[in-house]
């Protein structure tokens, strides 16, 4: 499938001749990793003591009752160490990085969870560390924020375009060309130039590894169907990874529809029919762009999926029907959010709760003889203020007025 960083038609480095030194350095050290077996081990051991690893699967008993058709499993990458997913890659990177010498990390982020991630490994290694995050973003996302700075980054609020992820990646990459020496982008999605989208999804692939095994063990057979929310695409190929060669196993990624089809407010790359074919941020893949090529604004409920591209090789996999794309808009996502929260007691970051709204459309139509498995890609303490805003809780909006004018009361005393 693969030749040169490219899956078919997509992928490729479309980057800049000055940078060119630094990715063959970062492809050599990645390759070598690969074959080097101590490496490997050496992975898994941090994960194991550090992240919390192997994270468990947990079954939906009320909700599979309540809805009729498959039982739902969940993949719990919500226990993995800073609430998400993002831990797999960034300490995979992290290794990677003191291989190289490197002192330094930068990253970009939209949901926060990234960032967070980076923060972390970052002080693990002793590492500096500068996180860009579009300003939009850290309006949204600002207990991510805060920790991102108590573990001692720098957070750079991007205030160009569209002030969310694909901007924070720009701000990124120009911050990288002017400190290769030193510095290591830790890149947080399956997208940009070779060797990213491959090696992100490497140390992803943890994800669909254990959730196959656990999944024969629990039930005695592999899942119907695998759903995974798709921003980027590191969740979504690092669950779907584990399945690639089981062609009985149907694969669900559940893009950010927003505010629906034709609004013009979502982020549904391969779902939708509004993407097409270009080269953005150094790689070659579906993007939300107009006629000229100019990459268009997006809009979703959650920060994570607000991105304008998507993973080559995930562009690759919908071509050739390996996978099958959905959308889940605002309102479909916070109710399955609520739904999940309330019945199970699991709280599915708004990324994650895209692929929870798909699966619970598609459970009832199946066979009680049937399971299907949904990658919690994260949980929702960072979404505490959108979710809020997004349920009218009252009791919410009297705390925060409260919370603010005892602080203006304060700040005036003082």
């Amino acid at each position: 499938m693969k030749n040169s960083g490219y899956y078919s038609q997509f992928g490729g480095a479309f980057i800049p001749e000055i940078l060119v030194p630094t990715f063959d350095e970062l492809e050599s050290a990645y390759l070598e990793a690969r074959e080097d077996e101590s490496f490997w081990q050496e992975y898994l051991e941090l994960m194991s003591t550090y992240s919390c690893r192997a994270t468990p699967i947990t079954k939906l008993d009320n909700l599979t009752e309540q809805l009729g058709g498959a039982n739902i499993y969940v993949k719990r990458e919500d226990l993995n160490h800073t609430g998400a997913h993002k831990a797999n890659n960034v300490m995979g990177q992290g290794l990677l990085t003191r291989r190289m010498k490197k002192t330094r990390v930068i990253a970009e982020t939209g949901a926060g969870q990234h960032g967070v991630a980076t923060a972390t490994m970052a002080a693990k290694f002793g590492f500096d560390c500068t996180i860009y995050m579009g300003a939009h973003d850290v309006e949204r996302q600002r207990p991510n924020v805060f920790w991102m700075e108590q573990m001692g980054a720098t957070v750079v609020a991007v205030t160009e375009g569209s002030q969310t992820l694909k901007d924070a990646i720009n701000e990124a990459f120009r911050d990288w060309v002017t400190n290769m020496d030193d510095t290591h982008y830790v890149l947080g999605t399956a997208c940009g130039p070779h060797p990213f989208p491959e090696m992100v999804s490497w140390f992803q692939s943890i994800i669909g590894t254990e959730a196959r095994k656990q999944m024969l063990e629990r039930t005695g057979k592999l899942p119907q169907r695998v759903y995974a929310c798709v921003g980027g695409g590191s969740n979504a190929m690092g669950i779907f990874s584990g399945f690639f060669d089981d062609k009985e196993v149907e694969l669900v990624g559940v893009e950010a529809g927003g505010r629906g089809r034709g609004s013009g407010e979502h982020a549904a790359r391969l779902a939708y029919d509004d993407a097409s074919i270009g080269v953005a941020q150094g790689y070659k893949t579906f993007f939300l762009q107009d006629r000229d090529g100019q990459m268009q604004d997006t809009h979703s409920v959650s920060a994570g999926l607000d991105y304008v591209g998507v993973s080559p090789i995930l562009s690759h996999l919908h071509e050739t029907e390996q996978v099958r794309f959905e959308a889940a808009t605002d309102d479909d996502v916070v109710a399955a959010m609520q739904r999940t929260v309330r019945h199970e007691g699991l709280i599915p970051a708004l990324e994650s709760s895209h692929a929870f709204a798909q699966a619970y459309k598609e459970a009832p139509m199946m066979s009680s003889d049937d399971n299907i498995l949904i990658n919690m890609s994260g949980r929702a303490d960072k979404d505490i203020f959108t979710v809020a805003d997004a349920v009218h809780d009252p009791k919410w909006t009297e705390f925060i007025i409260k919370k603010a004018d005892a602080y203006r009361r304060e700040m005036n005393n003082g």
